[in-house]
């Protein structure tokens, strides 16, 4: 912008200084040539007295002519300082106030004589070979009483008077003219100011909008057609500033729908590049967006199906949807989806692919499976039961009290297991579909811990098992009491279970992380017992439902298969964590983590 106001007061200047330049040629040839006329002007009036008060029509010889008209001349050149000449009519020089007249040459052809001869008045300028200057001459005729021409008087001047005028005109002028240059120069420069000013301001306005900086506006200016493009510029700025704001928001849904979404989203182009990978993708597929992006989908290290399943849907620009077994980074069952994407136009710009991870539907559905398969055993079991003894007692064994009271006890037995399993089915199903109410408040935990030992003391007696507790005086725990209860005397009645006589079962409180107030903000209890204990083999699945790990000791026992699963359930319930640890021969310990709500 700077060039440009450079280039304007330039322009202006020049435009000012070439009108004014033209203007004073114009003036000064016009005050030359009123000057010269001025100047023959008083020629033709000195030649008119010189004519009227002098004898230019005298008798004699040539050279008495000669030295009468030389010593007029030189008289009046010492009155009016210009050169006089007298011409006779014939052109032979009769006087000269400069020059001898002998010496000059015939004057009749000269062009003030014949201007005069011809007008009465002559006037002629050119360079003088006798004196070598330039000169301004005037002449008119000399007559006599009967108006006859005799001979021409003639005043000549130097021009030199006349070009001092003009320098000294031109000196003026040029002392002006430099001037009005300057005046002119700060004027054109306070214009081209004026003019790209507002320019430079929407300029940077416009740049400033180039690097994404909406919010820039014009200051306001004159409602000429500057301050039209001024306003115009701000209006296009509060449109941008309002799509991008629109498009920003767009940008921010999309991305945060893309990073929150549990099914994996990738995209490819034309070129056959990854383009696009949400956080799921990456997840799912075991790689980073930068280990991805940009590079074709056949060297992106994918799973041969998975590339080659990405081929066919861009071979044939048709939606395909798979279901496919990943082992990298981990075993998975995914559920592809790919789409070809066109433009308006119908042209194939790509392939968009939607990944959902379906492994826990699956298992979940292989659980529901084994679930009915485990019900419908466990069912069998008691039914079958029931129906043989009572089919034996109506084909007669009733008139036998002692066996029938027998089979009767078992009939019971069974009936009470076959209820106790049909209650912990539909507890477990309350408690997975989250229908059962939690209702948190305050407990004491050695009381607590006290109360549920109390209840399985005596089978705990029946078998010689020490039951103790470990626990602080101070500790409270904020917890649904009767869900608690049912977690520590499910994991207490197992380790009474399966612990040999004479063994021990123990409870024990560690309070985790205290804080800065001196309150700590998670509680450890362990349940811990000196049993049989659990093949490594089986930890993994000990909390799936219906899983025993000795089978038959677990049904005479009366277990039902269902009790860790509940117990793991309510602990996540109350926003803790379990795990098992244990050894065969030595024991089993379970340690529960629950925070401590203040």
């Amino acid at each position: 912008m700077t060039k440009f106001r450079a280039k304007l007061t330039f322009i202006l200047i020049l435009l000012i200084g070439c009108s004014m330049l033209i203007a004073s040629i114009f003036m000064a040839k016009v005050l030359e040539n009123s000057h010269i006329k001025s100047l023959q002007d008083n020629m033709e009036r000195e030649l008119q007295v010189i004519t009227a008060t002098g004898d230019w029509n005298r008798k004699g010889t040539d050279a008495e002519l000669i030295a009468y008209y030389t010593e007029q001349a030189k008289h009046l050149k010492g009155v009016t300082n210009e050169r006089l000449t007298f011409v006779r009519a014939d052109g032979k020089v009769l006087g000269d106030s400069d020059q001898k007249p002998e010496q000059m040459d015939n004057h009749l052809s000269r062009p003030e004589i014949v201007s005069a001869a011809a007008n009465g008045v002559g006037y002629t300028t050119r360079y003088s070979d006798t004196l070598k200057e330039n000169m301004l001459y005037a002449a008119i005729p000399v007559k006599n009483e009967a108006q006859e021409t005799t001979g021409f008087l003639r005043i000549s001047m130097s021009l030199e008077q006349v070009g001092e005028s003009i320098r000294s005109l031109w000196y003026f002028l040029i002392s002006g003219l430099i001037i009005l240059f300057l005046i002119a120069g700060i004027v054109s420069y306070r214009i081209a100011k004026g003019i790209t000013h507002p320019i430079e301001k929407m300029t940077k306005v416009a740049q400033q909008i180039t690097n994404m900086n909406y919010q820039s506006r014009v200051p306001t200016y004159n409602n000429d057609e500057v301050g039209q493009l001024g306003q115009a510029i701000n209006r296009m700025s509060e449109s941008l500033q309002q799509q991008m704001a629109r498009i920003q928001e767009n940008e921010r849904r999309l991305q945060g729908v893309m990073e929150n979404m549990m099914s994996g989203i990738m995209m490819i182009d034309r070129e056959e590049r990854i383009i696009l990978l949400n956080p799921a993708a990456e997840y799912i597929l075991g790689f980073s967006s930068q280990e991805l992006l940009g590079k074709k989908y056949n060297e992106a290290k994918q799973q041969y199906e998975f590339t080659k399943l990405i081929q066919e849907c861009i071979e044939s620009q048709d939606p395909i949807r798979d279901e496919m077994v990943f082992y990298y980074p981990a075993e998975r069952i995914l559920d592809i989806h790919l789409s070809p994407i066109a433009h308006e136009d119908e042209e194939w710009s790509g392939v968009l692919i939607v990944i959902h991870d379906i492994t826990a539907v699956r298992r979940l559905e292989r659980m529901r499976s084994e679930f009915v398969a485990n019900v419908s055993h466990e069912l069998k079991t008691p039914i079958a039961a029931v129906k043989g003894f009572a089919e034996t007692l109506l084909a007669g064994a009733l008139n036998d009290k002692e066996t029938a009271v027998s089979f009767l006890q078992i009939i019971f037995d069974e009936s009470e297991r076959l209820n106790r399993l049909i209650g912990d089915i539909l507890e477990l199903s309350k408690i997975e579909s989250k229908r059962i109410p939690m209702n948190f408040s305050p407990i004491y935990l050695p009381e607590f811990l006290e109360r549920s030992l109390s209840v399985l003391r005596k089978e705990a007696e029946k078998k010689h098992i020490e039951l103790s507790m470990q626990v602080d005086d101070d500790i409270y725990i904020e917890a649904d009491e009767d869900r608690l209860r049912q977690i520590i005397i499910n994991l207490l009645s197992n380790g009474i279970t399966y612990t040999h006589d004479g063994g021990k079962v123990k409870v024990r409180v560690e309070p985790l992380d205290k804080n800065a107030d001196g309150d700590y903000e998670r509680l450890r209890l362990i349940v811990s017992d000196t049993g049989m204990g659990i093949p490594k083999k089986d930890l993994p699945r000990i909390f799936e439902r219906f899983y025993r790990v000795d089978k038959a000791r677990s049904r005479s026992s009366g277990g039902t298969g269902l009790g860790l699963s509940i117990v793991k359930h309510l602990v996540e319930l109350h926003k803790g964590t379990i795990r098992v640890d244990s050894e065969v021969g030595v024991g089993t310990r379970f340690t529960i983590e629950l925070p401590v709500i203040h």
